[in-house]
């Protein structure tokens, strides 16, 4: 996985916009950032999961899924290292990101 690759999976994704934030890219929907590129470098990016999720795709592949640091981390937001993980998913994990984003926007 590159970053230019995770930019076109999320890109692909009706209504998704990038935007900037902290000095690297993001990923929206409907104002609610939903993935980043870039932090703490290139070659990571980060999916905001539930807790429930992030345990999921951290037990699939531990090497390329990992809790962000602090709060952000234990609430489900996950960073992806981009070398280790697996394209399809990788796109089951952004999936779920915007389902998410989706869900809390009904609520």
């Amino acid at each position: 996985m590159t970053p230019e690759k995770f930019r076109s999976i999320v890109l692909a994704i009706p209504g998704a916009v990038e935007a900037s934030h902290m000095s690297h890219p993001d990923f929206r929907l409907c104002g609610k950032i939903f993935a980043t590129l870039g932090y703490p470098d290139d070659e990571y990016g980060m999916v905001n999961l539930t807790p429930e999720q992030q345990r999921a795709f951290r037990k699939k592949a531990p090497r390329a899924f990992t809790p962000c640091a602090g709060t952000w981390g234990k609430r489900g937001a996950t960073s992806v290292h981009l070398p280790a993980a697996e394209v399809a998913l990788l796109r089951s994990a952004i999936a779920a990101a915007v389902r998410n984003v989706r869900a809390k926007k009904r609520g």
